[in-house]
């Protein structure tokens, strides 16, 4: 432990993980993860599922402050957030806005749109008649995605009409809005954000068609290039541009944004992520490594974040 660091200052720590999206298994690695760390550096923290527990024991287990390491509908939409905020416990990450601003892909993009900032074209899809129209004003390829889903949950690339129907029909079972967007050729790149500062930039390569689930979390196959072998000032450009467009959505504290640059080097802005994966092939962690910041402190620093972003209610 930091001698300079004082961890009674966060009082009893919940480390809020699971929950009941999609996302769950993963959130449960994040959040071992997380709080081995904070048990590392002496913080009196202990593991909180919301699936097995009922949030009015956060009160009843004396709870100062909760991490929240919940991916997905449930954690990161604002729902958990609004239920601390009325209960008077500071929590990790974006507030009730951001949160569920940022959860919804199809709000993204409207945000996005008003703000002037790039993303690629797109549209809403609620029956097949819009799949038709779709197909006629975007063309191929498109990307589908559920709204509400994280981690590449749904998604699928259509190259034709028959595919971009049975994408279609795959994204609706997630229960939300459908959009399609047009497909960019290009590099990806993510943002990890830190207490209002941009991280070094990350590319990634996968030899899969894109940055899928198993690209993200199964497979050993996909590279992290970080440095990301962009000049200097074009990488500093485009943290000025994650940052502004992360704080568009209402976004604070940590979080990362993911873009693409097309054809023309144009960055094409695709989502922002208020809760980031913390396991070990997680984004935020290796930015973080690049900037001198074990993983110890990064958990240390996010939850440090939330001292100054939330206020108890009276």
């Amino acid at each position: 432990m930091n001698e300079h660091k004082d961890p009674a200052i966060f009082g009893k720590v919940a480390v809020l993980m699971g929950g009941n999206a999609a996302e769950r298994e993963i959130s449960l690695l994040s959040g071992q993860a997380v709080l081995q760390a904070l048990l590392a550096q002496g913080v009196d923290a202990i593991k909180f599922d919301p699936k097995t527990q009922g949030l009015e024991q956060l009160t009843q287990r004396g709870i100062d402050r909760v991490f929240n390491i919940i991916h997905g509908r449930g954690g990161e939409d604002g729902l958990l957030q609004g239920a601390l905020e009325l209960m008077g416990i500071p929590y990790t990450g974006s507030g009730v806005l951001g949160s569920a601003l940022g959860m919804d892909k199809l709000r993204t993009k409207l945000c996005w749109l008003g703000a002037g900032i790039p993303t690629p074209a797109w549209m809403k899809l609620t029956d097949a008649a819009d799949v038709e129209d779709c197909a006629k004003k975007l063309g191929f390829p498109l990307m589908v995605k559920p709204a509400l889903e994280g981690s590449s949950l749904g998604m699928a690339k259509a190259d034709n009409l028959k595919q971009l129907h049975e994408a279609f029909t795959n994204a609706a079972q997630f229960g939300c809005d459908v959009m399609a967007e047009q497909w960019v050729e290009g590099a990806e790149f993510t943002v990890a954000i830190l207490a209002g500062k941009a991280l070094p930039i990350i590319r990634l390569e996968t030899p899969n068609e894109f940055y899928d689930y198993e690209a993200k979390y199964k497979t050993d196959t996909t590279k992290y290039h970080c440095p990301c072998g962009l000049a200097k000032e074009r990488e500093r450009q485009l943290q000025v541009l994650a940052l502004e467009a992360f704080e568009v959505l209402g976004g604070s504290a940590w979080g990362r944004v993911d873009f693409m640059l097309d054809g023309n080097g144009q960055a094409q802005l695709l989502e922002i992520n208020t809760v980031p994966g913390m396991t070990g092939h997680s984004l935020v962690p290796m930015a973080a490594k690049q900037a001198g910041i074990s993983f110890e402190e990064l958990v240390w620093r996010v939850l440090q974040a939330s001292i100054s972003t939330r206020k108890v209610v009276e």
